[in-house]
This record gives C-alpha cells, structure tokens and sequence, in this order.
C-alpha cells in the first residue's frame, strides 16, 4: 500500500510540476506578471501534499522567516549569504508569502519530472500562515522578526498570533532552530518557552532610543503575567530594552553584539533584519567574514528602500503599509535633508481593508518639517485628512497637494523635486506595485 502511494504521489508531482511550468511559460511569455502565485495555485490541485513533497527534498533544510515587517529584505540578505559561499538556494524573492506563492518558489527550482536539487530553501512567510505550514514543511530553521498590528480586518491581534505560533512550533523536533527577536516581548517570551535550540538576535544600541513611546505600540505588557513593563527604552515601537517588575520576565541576550555588526540600507529597522540574517547565517555555518562582505555590498529588494534614477531625479521607495513600518520610512524621511514626499494609501487585498491605522502613525513629523507632501492612491483623501489634523501651525510651509490619479502624482512628485534632492515614496503593498510598473514599466506579481 505504501510503495502504491509513493507511485501515486510521484505521477501527481510530476504531472502538476509540468502544468506549472507551462503555466508559468504562459504568463511570461504574455507579460502578465512574473507568475508567482499561479503556477503554485493550479498545481495544489493537482498534487495536494506538493509542500511536502518538495520541501523533503531540499538537502540541507528549509529556512521559514516569519513576522509583520522585514521578511523581504531578511530573506534576500540570508540568500544572499548563502549563495555567496556557493549554495544553491530556492525562494521566493518576489515576496509571495502564502501556501501558493512557496509552491510557487519551489516549483521553479524544479526538474520537469519534480525533482529539486538545491541546498536549502528560503521562505519568507505571511505570519498568520505559519502555524499551517510548519507540519509539511518540518523546518530546519524559523526566523521570528516581529509581531505588530497588521491588517486587523485579517488577522487580529499580535497576542493571538504569537499564542498560535507557540503552540505549533513547541511541536516540531528539538533540532529545530529558532531564532526570534530579543526585543519584541512578545518574541522573547516564545523563545523563553520553547523546547527546540533558541538564538536571540537584538539590539544593545541605548543611542538609537526614540525620545518617546509612540502612538503605534503595540506589547508594552508583560507576556508571562499581564504588569505593564518597565523600559530601559524603545527602538521602534514596542522593541526596547525591557523587564518586568512583577514577575521578573525580561529581554533575552542576544547571540550577536549588535554595535559590532554593519547595517544594510537605511533605517534602524534594517540593522534588526541584518542581525537575524547574520544569526543564522552563523548558526548555518556561514564564516564571518562572508557575512560582513555580503552585508556591505547588499541591494535593496524591490520597495523596500530601493533606489531609482528616473527622468535625472533620484527616488527612493520606501514601502510604508502598517503603523509601525510607517513611522519607520518617516524616520528616514526626517532626518534627510530632502523636501519631497509622495504618500500612496491603498486599501486593497494585499494591503488590508481597514486604513484606520493611519491614525496610529507619527505624520505629525513628517508634517512639522514642511516641504511638499503629494498624496494619491485609493484612500487619497483619508490620507490627506490624516496630514490635515497633523498640521498643528495654521502658518507652516507646508506645501500639501492632493491628486487621485497615480501617474499625475508620481509626475507631479518629480517635477517638484529639486535637483540634487531625492523623492521619497512611501505607499502601501499594492500602491507599491503600481509605482514600480509607473517609474520602471515592469510587473512584480
């Protein structure tokens, strides 16, 4: 019975790895996109164990990097790494991070008869997916970012997240690795529970704390026991140096010394995702000095602090799609010397219907420094109302302009720009996609 169920399996692989890839041939060839969801889609249906089917024949293991923000930028770094010292990696580097887009991934690593010969297998996964996916894909390591608010109407709130996650991956072999963030209490307190081997990565960096807690905040209670916590300080929203005076829980130590390590790209955010990577990378085996060549010489991955030259102005897009990553990408905006911002809301599938977190955001900042805010997407005007109560001083220089049409804007934005300044763009998942195809004429998705 058994030898007649891997025959069955094999013959569904096979034929759903062959629909795939014509699938994919299709889409390409007609310039609909790059085929990163369907192929994986179509071939489920065919082949409903092809996760594990595939995910067993990666040689040295399946690396999942989870969390609300920096899963993109994380995994291609940690590819990156990989490849340099001559691994052959699969992933799925355009970001499509639920069941049909890592099908998707690996099935593009694959023979026309199913069969995937690579080293490992990178997956950057949508946090609420992850406690579904862990039994087919039995990884060899999992990255746990962050948990922030994000797409409420979808997912809920971190603390039922986390509770899922603790609960599934307590259930994997001991020789799983995990590898969470120290400063997220959240995180810190799943790592403290865990039976599995657990690296910590994290900031020890007391220069870089905000003056304040913000208004997007998300874990300032005690995980173990419900006290409000006591913080040392934050770094980005509820990450910090934290403990508890009832219980005595606090932040775990970090495997890494923070201050030693150089960061990739801009933003404080960006040495967080450049400390997990780094973790394991080391835990992998990874020499250090492979490392810290890989880190200094990285390029940004598509949106996310990726760098254009378009009509002799320089561009930065800055994606920008919960409260937390926003106040984030107006953190780098206000400590440049630039004077032009292009704020895109959107409120489609990808990016979660509910745009009510714009209130959570910091805008005040990015509205006190005046220059020119250009505002558009589908949500235009929720936007500019949020800018609008932000402005506290009837007579600041604030320059704010409202336009519904996208390409208007993305125009508008750049004509305004001064030479020698840089436009920064900060737009939501979807809003993100169009700039891209607008500025360089090329689909991600």
């Amino acid at each position: 019975m058994g030898n007649k169920i891997q025959f069955i399996d094999k013959l569904r692989l096979g034929l759903a790895v062959s629909v795939a890839k014509t699938v994919t041939l299709g889409v390409r060839s007609l310039r609909l996109g790059s085929a990163s969801v369907l192929p994986g889609s179509i071939a489920r249906r065919i082949a409903p164990r092809l996760l594990e089917l595939l995910s067993q024949q990666v040689k040295n293991g399946v690396i999942l990097v989870a969390g609300t923000n920096g899963k993109t930028t994380t995994s291609l770094l940690l590819h990156s790494i990989l490849e340099r010292k001559g691994y052959r990696v699969a992933h799925n580097a355009t970001g499509a991070n639920l069941e049909n887009g890592l099908m998707t991934a690996l099935l593009e690593s694959t023979n026309l008869v199913g069969t995937l010969d690579v080293d490992y297998a990178i997956l950057e996964v949508d946090e609420n997916i992850l406690p579904k996916i862990l039994a087919p894909l039995q990884p060899r390591v999992i990255l746990c970012l962050n948990l922030f608010r994000d797409q409420l109407d979808r997912y809920g709130e971190v603390d039922t997240i986390s509770k899922r996650w603790t609960k599934v991956i307590s259930t994997l072999p001991l020789e799983t690795v995990v590898i969470p963030n120290a400063d997220d209490p959240t995180l810190s307190y799943l790592g403290q529970q865990l039976p599995q081997r657990v690296l910590f990565f994290g900031l020890n960096e007391p220069e870089n704390y905000l003056d304040a807690i913000p208004h997007a905040v998300d874990s300032i209670y005690c995980p173990k026991c419900g006290h409000l916590l006591d913080y040392k300080g934050v770094y980005i929203s509820h990450l910090g140096d934290f403990h508890c005076p009832n219980c005595g829980f606090s932040k775990s130590q970090p495997t890494l010394d923070s201050p030693e390590w150089p960061q990739i790209l801009l933003g404080l955010y960006n040495k967080y995702n450049t400390l997990a990577a780094a973790t394991a990378a080391k835990e992998l085996g990874v020499d250090e000095a492979t490392i810290r060549d890989t880190v200094t010489n990285f390029q940004a991955a598509f949106g996310r602090a990726e760098e254009l030259e378009v009509n002799g102005k320089h561009v930065r897009i800055l994606l920008s799609k919960n409260p937390v990553g926003t106040n984030e990408t107006i953190r780098v905006v206000t400590q440049s010397t630039d004077t032009t911002t292009l704020l895109v809301l959107n409120d489609r599938t990808p990016d979660g219907t509910d745009v009510s977190w714009i209130w959570d955001v910091d805008t005040e900042k990015l509205v006190e420094r005046g220059g020119t805010l250009v505002v558009s997407g589908d949500r235009v005007y929720d936007m500019a109302l949020r800018l609008r109560y932000s402005q506290n001083d009837p007579k600041s220089q604030l320059n704010l302009i409202v336009e519904e049409d996208l390409h208007q804007a993305i125009a508008k934005a750049l004509e305004l720009t001064p030479a020698g300044e840089t436009l920064h763009i900060l737009p939501t998942y979807s809003a993100m996609l169009e700039v891209r195809e607008a500025l360089i004429g090329r689909k991600i998705l």
